[in-house]
């Protein structure tokens, strides 16, 4: 019997795809799965199409069966089969698929549902074995035929004798190697594993015989060996139902074994979209956040299905990266695949999908924060951080995607507010947002610069987080509405008759604190008087765009090496009576105002959160002004 080349492509080919295009070589056994799917899924049609009687989807099946004497595995359907001609051409010519051509040429497309393509993914089987037999009998022919290749040199075909229609695939597994272990693939834990991971949801049972052991019928400590044939798939995925025939149980209950969660979710999304792409989703918000989420490790994506048949395990491109907490799944048939069906083609499709979830996710949370606020606060307590540097990053491409979801604990209530709940109560009088960044909420509500806006009724969001200033100054604004710091130099909240008398007094105190500066050093930029404080003494302002909470951030990153610097301002309180003794130690001891005002500034700092670089000289200095 005369050996076939292969009509198409060369050796050279067959053998990149062997070893090059596929990463992982369990990747075979889906791809044959999806062939035997695709062959009962045609013959199916036909049977509608052609008015064929006898046929049920209930009586077909996948049937895998080992033999570990003889390394064989074999996949066997009694789906559509093959004629000659068929064989030759889907599986004599690589890359040609009889399941593509079957689709495109029958004009009710939207009716036939094929996710595999003989001539790809069936070569997948020679990564695994070194000899692959098809023997196939087409479901109107009394003629069956044998396909046999060892790899890129050829192939022959033959008749041979199979009583029913279908196709049976017998992969001899090659032998063990230092690098790889090929017997795995013969053992039924290895394929029940790889079915339940790729092939799950193929809607025909795939049955697998598998030996178990059972307690002799009588005995009670006497075992015996009993062969069982199992159903390996599931066959209906859950995101293919209904929402109503789903309960909530089941939803929580997949989350928990699919994706490895010992909480309940936050939020459950399930929605199916029809239109120029068609696919399911069922995506899910966990309640708190992986232990590496915040780390290098942590991989964000969603898995992908074609039909039933997993893709990609995390899919990235399907979300962005200010979403990346969230887990579940999409399945499409509309998406295209490259050759392998490992590797996506980032073409429209799933662009359009990956739009089109985003806002998904993002009405979903803006209605668990509507609906279920404790909900939400606990949800965003995990992963709010994440959706702030989703306002940062790309120069902040992103933000008007995010920001409506963010919160802040607020000076009202200390309560978490949003930026539209802070607007919507915003005084007549009041132009901008304030906000005032800390270590804790305590600390930033004992801040000197909270007092005056308080007491004008105006609401303070309090940033608690590195990230935090950064996305506001990325915003800008809300609704119109700038971001204000509290403890800029230019929040000025005075008349502009307050204004006035103001200024008057910094000039008139000139050398006052011309001296004030001269014993604080370079430290401060300036030392002047303001009327923005009620009861405490002293304050620290800052001018320009780097604020005090943004040079510790700054400076705290690595190899950073402490250069940021905000432009620091000493601002005295005019009407406190400490303004008075300064005044008068500018006229009578010019060198104890210096001492003075080096613990001012001391004093300050500590208020600020900030450190002391001398803490001995401050506390001297402390000890000698009380002594006098």
């Amino acid at each position: 019997m005369r050996t076939k080349q292969f009509k198409a492509e060369s050796k050279k080919l067959l053998d990149m795809m062997i070893n090059s295009i596929y990463t992982h070589k369990e990747i075979f056994l889906r791809e044959l799965i999806s062939n035997a799917s695709d062959a009962m899924d045609k013959l199916y049609y036909r049977s509608l199409s052609d008015g064929i009687t006898g046929l049920s989807r209930n009586d077909m099946q996948i049937r895998i069966d080992v033999n570990k004497d003889e390394r064989t595995l074999t996949i066997t359907d009694n789906g559509c089969g093959m004629t000659q001609q068929e064989l030759e051409q889907n599986l004599g010519t690589i890359a040609k698929s009889g399941s593509l051509d079957f689709k495109t040429n029958n004009e009710q497309k939207e009716d036939v549902d094929l996710i595999g393509q003989f001539g790809v993914g069936f070569y997948s089987a020679f990564m695994v074995s070194d000899c692959v037999t098809v023997e196939s009998r087409a479901y109107d022919s009394d003629e069956a035929w044998k396909w046999v290749s060892k790899g890129a040199e050829g192939y022959t075909i033959e008749p041979c004798e199979k009583e029913d229609h279908g196709t049976v695939i017998t992969l001899h597994i090659k032998p063990d190697t230092e690098n790889e272990d090929y017997s795995v693939y013969l053992e039924s834990y290895t394929i029940s594993t790889i079915v339940k991971k790729y092939s799950d949801y193929i809607r025909y049972p795939i049955c697998m015989d598998v030996e178990t052991r059972k307690l002799k019928e009588g005995s009670e400590d006497e075992y015996e060996t009993v062969v069982e044939t199992k159903t390996l798939n599931s066959m209906v995925p859950i995101w293919k139902k209904n929402k109503n025939e789903v309960t909530d149980e089941e939803y929580k209950s997949f989350y928990r074994e699919k994706f490895f969660d010992y909480e309940d979710p936050a939020k459950v999304i399930h929605s199916k979209v029809e239109g120029s792409v068609t696919y399911s989703a069922l995506l899910y918000i966990p309640s708190h956040a992986p232990f590496d989420y915040y780390s290098k490790e942590y991989e964000k994506g969603l898995q992908l299905y074609s039909s039933g048949v997993m893709i990609m395990d995390k899919c990235a491109d399907l979300l962005p990266v200010y979403f990346s907490f969230v887990r579940g799944l999409v399945d499409s048939e509309d998406l295209s695949l490259n050759i392998s069906r490992e590797m996506l083609q980032h073409d429209m499709q799933l662009k359009v999908i990956a739009k089109s979830l985003e806002k998904k996710i993002r009405t979903e949370l803006k209605k668990l924060m509507t609906d279920d606020r404790e909900k939400y606060e606990k949800f965003f307590s995990a992963f709010g951080t994440q959706l702030k540097y989703g306002v940062y990053e790309n120069y902040g491409q992103n933000k008007e995607a995010v920001q409506d979801l963010l919160i802040f604990v607020s000076s009202f209530e200390k309560k978490p507010v949003s930026l539209s709940e802070y607007v919507s109560r915003m005084p007549e009088s009041q132009t901008d947002i304030y906000y005032a960044c800390g270590e804790t909420v305590d600390k930033i509500d004992m801040l000197p610069q909270t007092e005056l806006l308080k007491e004008k009724g105006y609401e303070i969001l309090y940033m608690t987080e590195n990230v935090d200033e950064f996305a506001l100054k990325m915003m800008d604004e809300y609704e119109g509405k700038k971001f204000k710091n509290i403890c800029a130099e230019s929040l000025d909240l005075s008349t502009d008759e307050e204004k006035e008398k103001l200024k008057e007094k910094n000039e008139s105190a000139k050398s006052l604190l011309e001296i004030m500066k001269e014993g604080i050093g370079d430290s401060v930029h300036s030392v002047r008087f303001t009327n923005k404080l009620k009861n405490h003494p002293v304050c620290l302002t800052t001018e320009g765009d780097v604020s005090v909470e943004m040079e510790k951030v700054l400076n705290s990153l690595p190899n950073n090496g402490g250069d940021i610097h905000a432009k620091i301002c000493l601002e005295i309180n005019a009407d406190h009576p400490i303004a008075d003794k300064l005044t008068a130690l500018a006229q009578s001891d010019p060198e104890t105002l210096k001492q003075y005002a080096k613990i001012l500034y001391a004093q300050a700092r500590l208020i600020e959160g900030m450190s002391i670089e001398n803490p001995t000289e401050i506390s001297n200095l402390v000890c000698s002004v009380m002594a006098k």
